[in-house]
């Protein structure tokens, strides 16, 4: 496969009602200073692991393609162990601690049931670690704790989390701090999602009531209290280096592609879960923007720079600001996608004008630096199709 480089660009508009998708210690909204207005702000952590999550949603991935985060990596090691060979809970335990203390320094924590550290891996790898012991298991079990530690110090454990990685390891990368070795790049980088107007922070003053009071009690609340919220469009974006992902996936062009299929529509569909319940939160994007480049990525938020402040809606005219910023970075700084697909309805370009001439130059805007407006199915086939030109290209 070719090594040069390709980058996918996303950039996503998305309006939120009133909501907390991701607070502070305090409880509050998160926020951020911007342009020197105060900005409602989604941190990249809780958008990667609501993308995450979105892969189980996807009936196109094997879950045995996925990985898992856990300080409970010795429990489910040693419960496939016992699953795969026959040993007893106790047996496959005192086994799984002992693969995983010598080579991979995986040592009880505080609990005795979880290690002192996260580790991200697939479910595939702790299989390949088995597979190194599984035909002698009992007679492993057997040994001595010393005479055990000395038979498995030697198994290669450690290389096999260095392969097979899973679809999210490949993308959201692994940092290992005691062993460099077990690291992973990350393939894919997600900005913290930033509304692109001012905020201000308001306050749901709530009550719940006894339903068994009797009528001639006092009228009173049983409980009170109040939850912070904020409603925003978001101006989010990440950036997808292919082929980092392809490196990380052992350079296997379909599982490269799978696999940018599924961030591509795992982000664009995914979202934080805080406080969901009490807002039910759940919206779709306006827009979509999938652009294929082979310089650098670029990140869009310069176009928001300058809040936008609006009584008759944000989202179209945030829209048009997204264009106006692409059409910037290609015709002042030589950046020009190599492909764009988006998502949107022409609609925003009427709705982003305020005279009749405005609409036309609005609508040739967008045509032009967001393309046509397709379905999502469609972009990210365009997508792909403009990266898997690229993935057969010959060095």
């Amino acid at each position: 496969m070719s090594d040069r480089r390709t980058y996918i660009d996303v950039h996503v508009l998305q309006t939120v009602p009133p909501s907390n998708l991701n607070r502070d210690d305090a409880g509050s909204p998160k926020q951020a200073i911007y342009g020197g207005a105060r900005r409602a702000r989604v941190s990249s952590q809780a958008w990667k692991r609501a993308t995450r999550k979105e892969f189980k949603k996807q009936p196109d991935i094997d879950p045995s393609r996925l990985g898992t985060r856990t300080k409970r990596v010795s429990t489910l090691l040693a419960a496939r162990l016992a699953a795969r060979t026959g040993l007893d809970h106790e047996a496959a335990t005192r086994l799984a601690n002992a693969l995983l203390a010598h080579d991979l320094k995986v040592t009880p924590g505080k609990k005795e049931s979880e290690s002192a550290y996260l580790l991200f891996f697939g479910v595939s790898q702790l299989d390949a670690i088995i597979g190194l012991v599984a035909d002698r298991a009992a007679e492993l079990a057997a040994l001595a704790d010393d005479a055990l530690s000395k038979t498995v110090a030697d198994l290669p454990v450690r290389e096999q989390l260095r392969v097979g990685h899973p679809i999210d390891v490949a993308l959201f990368g692994r940092m290992v701090a005691d062993i460099n070795a077990l690291n992973v790049d990350a393939a894919a980088q997600v900005a913290h999602a930033l509304s692109v107007h001012p905020v201000e922070i308001e306050f749901d003053y709530f009550t719940a009531v006894d339903d068994e009071k009797p009528a001639d009690e006092d009228a009173g609340a049983a409980m009170i209290g109040t939850v912070e919220f904020t409603s925003a469009t978001l101006y989010r974006y990440a950036t997808l280096n292919v082929v980092q992902l392809a490196a990380n996936l052992g350079n296997d062009i379909a599982a490269t592609e799978d696999a940018t299929r599924a961030f591509l529509q795992a982000f664009v569909r995914s979202m934080p879960t805080g406080h969901q319940n009490t807002f039910a939160h759940r919206t779709l994007p306006t827009v979509v923007t999938f652009a294929v480049r082979d310089d650098q990525p670029v990140n869009c938020v310069s176009a928001f720079e300058k809040p936008i402040r609006s009584k008759d809606g944000i989202a179209a005219h945030a829209a048009v600001r997204l264009a106006e910023q692409l059409r910037f970075s290609s015709e002042k700084w030589d950046i020009t996608p190599l492909s764009v697909a988006s998502v949107y309805d022409i609609a925003l370009a009427e709705a982003a004008a305020k005279r009749s001439e405005e609409q036309e130059k609005n609508s040739d805007l967008l045509t032009r630096w967001l393309g046509q407006p397709s379905g999502l199915p469609e972009a990210i086939d365009a997508t792909v199709s403009a990266v898997r030109a690229r993935f057969t290209e010959v060095r």
